[in-house]
């Protein structure tokens, strides 16, 4: 007997209720609550409740998801309303505009000249599309007309590219490929090794981390004669906090001497920085000035010519800030007893941490880069095979691991490479402190990070050139040699650079007007993709800036090639050194903490600077008036902030948002995005908007 399925019966013996279902929409008069509607008896005023109340939600669901998808493109339209008015008042107008350097390099030419002939193509190419010459295997035609010559230089240009351009082409791109495979497997291998040392919670313990004295009669004897030096120049913005931060460093004051290193050209800042010293000498810190009349060999030469004082002979260590660290009061008793009982550890690195990550989009994808660096390559390097790259700021050296390695030398721009390297070819070991953190800045506007970023990157290459052959006369393992040569410099300093900029900037735009060579999607999106997640973990923060960063490290290729090229071949901006840029933005709040940390009678002096709060410092302004000169009683108004427009960056926007239309006709989807998407990145970068502020 074939059974009944009465579904009317079965529904109606059920308690129907409605679903609950809350929907709110954000800057909106509007919103939802249903709760759950009564039992119904009927199906049929069920099933017409059911219908009305499904429509409802529905309704507003959907009004909800056009809410926020016009939030959306409002958001996108004021952003491209933005870079078309920067576009019309910098590019066009010159308005705002700082005043430019008329010398052009040869890269920017060749890539002015790469981007007339990719717009003679794109004309080319459409004009063959409208006329629908399109051919998969040209010829040349049996006889020449009149009017069959642009036919002809069409066919022509079609058997030179497939015969002659494409092969070449992939020959480059295959090798791009391969140092682009070499590069991510290190990066990958460092990434792992981050992890293995996260997971048995690997860290750098002191052998003997007691710093008391045995002597009764001497109870600070324990602690090694330490000096600490502050390098600076013309650093107005940032003086006092570094000063104030170093002062505060719990150390007895019997054992520590620190130098005030000035190298400053401006009479004004050079009697406040030796004002602020004098200060502190009268709270009682054993705190000296210096200054050099001329600025011969930069930051190592005036290292150098402190180090000869004589007064410094006695000291063990010596630890070094830049103007805007700001170490914290235990960093000497974090990284000092590293060196006890270990006497062949020369270096003691420390991380920074920075005050000024969330300033604009610049300094947050700063952030992911130097997360990455510290977290993993700094950590990796240190934990596994004792050496790494100082950082020029924020560590303690031995002193004797310092004239042993010859001391500061002033042969290139990137002095803490240079003198890490030779200790470590004199088989010295460095460690690096992954939780001992000091305060500083990252540069907030792109010209300060681009003059950065050329000389921490024509500096290896000049570095390379002189310690090759010591690094093969080293009497250290092959393995060492081989780490320092194709990993240290080949790898991470060269390779990265070039391939970075080959591929992305040169190789992918001219696949687009040369088709017979092929770029892989993979090298395009996913293998990029990857190494930006990778470098973004260490910092979890930076997820949402995942596409911007990857858009912006290939941008940022343009400069580090450049420099790597200027570097490697000794030209003349290999050896300028401009000292960054610093605003100082945390300097009164953190100078006022240390103030009051500071419980000693104030002089005359001391109480030009507020002990409580900051309408405190405003107000003793004018007790610290009369202690400055007339011109600095009266400061002239900040000037109005100019824009610069990046020459090179500008044309490799066009020559990629011409390379990206080529690729519509190629029906080639990822890669017109890819080529889109980059070239508005360097477009904003060339127009000086990418240190804009952003919430």
């Amino acid at each position: 007997m074939t059974p009944k399925f009465d579904f009317v019966d079965w529904w109606s013996k059920e308690q129907h209720r409605g679903t609950p279902v809350v929907v709110k929409m954000e800057n909106s008069k509007y919103s939802l609550l249903e709760i759950e509607s009564p039992t119904k008896s009927k199906f049929e005023d069920h099933q017409n409740k059911g219908k009305q109340g499904n429509a409802k939600q529905l309704t507003w669901v959907l009004l909800l998801k056009a809410h926020k998808a016009a939030g959306c493109v409002a958001w996108v339209a004021s952003g491209v309303m933005l870079l078309l008015a920067a576009i019309k008042t910098r590019l066009i107008l010159g308005q705002g505009v700082a005043q430019q350097d008329k010398s052009k390099g040869k890269l920017f030419k060749a890539i002015t000249a790469f981007l007339m002939f990719a717009v003679l193509m794109l004309c080319m190419e459409v004009g063959a599309h409208a006329l629908s010459w399109h051919f998969t295997t040209p010829h040349w035609p049996s006889s020449i007309g009149i009017r069959d010559i642009p036919h002809a230089v069409y066919v022509g240009w079609m058997y030179s590219r497939a015969n002659y351009i494409a092969p070449a082409l992939q020959k480059l791109t295959n090798f791009c490929i391969g140092l682009f495979l070499i590069q991510s497997v290190d990066r990958i291998v460092l990434f792992l090794g981050c992890v293995y040392i996260k997971w048995k919670k690997i860290r750098p313990v002191p052998v003997n981390p007691s710093l008391e004295s045995d002597d009764a009669e001497n109870p600070d004897g324990g602690h090694p004669m330490v000096l600490v030096q502050i390098p600076m120049c013309n650093e107005r913005e940032v003086y006092e906090q570094s000063i104030a931060a170093v002062c505060q460093l719990d150390w007895p004051q019997s054992r520590i001497l620190i130098q005030v290193l000035d190298d400053s050209s401006d009479v004004e800042t050079r009697f406040l920085i030796k004002g602020e010293v004098n200060k502190w000498q009268q709270k009682g810190a054993n705190i000296k000035y210096r200054h050099r009349p001329d600025r011969t060999g930069y930051k190592a030469g005036n290292m150098k010519s402190a180090m000869q004082c004589d007064y410094v002979k006695n000291y063990e260590f010596v630890a070094i800030f830049d103007a805007d660290f700001q170490p914290k009061p235990d960093f000497l008793k974090r990284t000092v007893p590293h060196f006890r009982d270990n006497p062949e550890l020369a270096l003691v690195q420390a991380r920074w941490s920075f005050v000024n990550t969330d300033e604009n989009l610049l300094t947050r994808l700063q952030n992911i880069n130097l997360s990455f660096h510290f977290e993993v390559e700094q950590q990796v390097n240190g934990a596994f095979i004792n050496f790494f790259g100082f950082n020029g700021t924020a560590g303690v050296w031995r002193i004797k691991a310092l004239e042993e390695s010859g001391g500061w030398l002033e042969r290139t721009t990137v002095e803490d490479m240079d003198i890490a390297v030779r200790a470590h070819l004199q088989g010295w070991k460095f460690i690096f402190l992954n939780d001992v953190r000091c305060l500083c800045e990252v540069p907030e506007s792109y010209e300060a990070y681009r003059k950065q970023q050329h000389r921490w990157h024509s500096g290896p290459m000049q570095l390379f050139r002189l310690c090759l052959p010591d690094i093969i006369r080293a009497k250290i393992t092959w393995m060492k040699k081989a780490n320092m040569i194709f990993l240290f410099f080949l790898l991470r300093k060269l390779i990265l650079p070039f391939y970075s900029f080959t591929l992305f900037c040169i190789i992918l735009p001219m696949t687009m007007f040369v088709p017979e060579a092929t770029l892989p999607i993979w090298v395009v999106c996913y293998i990029p993709a990857l190494m930006s997640i990778l470098n973004v973990l260490p910092s979890p923060k930076s997820f949402p800036f995942l596409v911007p960063y990857l858009l912006f490290e290939n941008t940022m290729s343009v400069t580090k090639f450049n420099a790597m090229i200027s570097g490697l071949f000794q030209l003349s901006s290999a050896h300028e050194w401009v000292v960054t840029k610093k605003t100082g933005r945390a300097s009164e709040g953190e100078l006022l903490n240390m103030e009051k940390l500071a419980a000693k009678p104030a002089s005359a002096i001391d109480r030009a600077m507020s002990e409580s709060n900051i309408d405190a410092l405003k107000t003793n302004n004018a007790t610290m008036k009369p202690l400055l000169p007339p011109s600095v009683q009266n400061p002239t108004e900040l000037k109005k902030k100019k824009n610069r427009l990046y020459r090179k960056e500008l044309a490799l926007a066009f020559l990629l948002l011409t390379a990206s239309a080529r690729s519509l006709l190629s029906a080639q989807g990822v890669h017109f995005y890819f080529l889109l998407f980059q070239g508005i990145t360097f477009l904003v970068v060339g127009l000086d908007l990418i240190g804009e502020q952003v919430s």
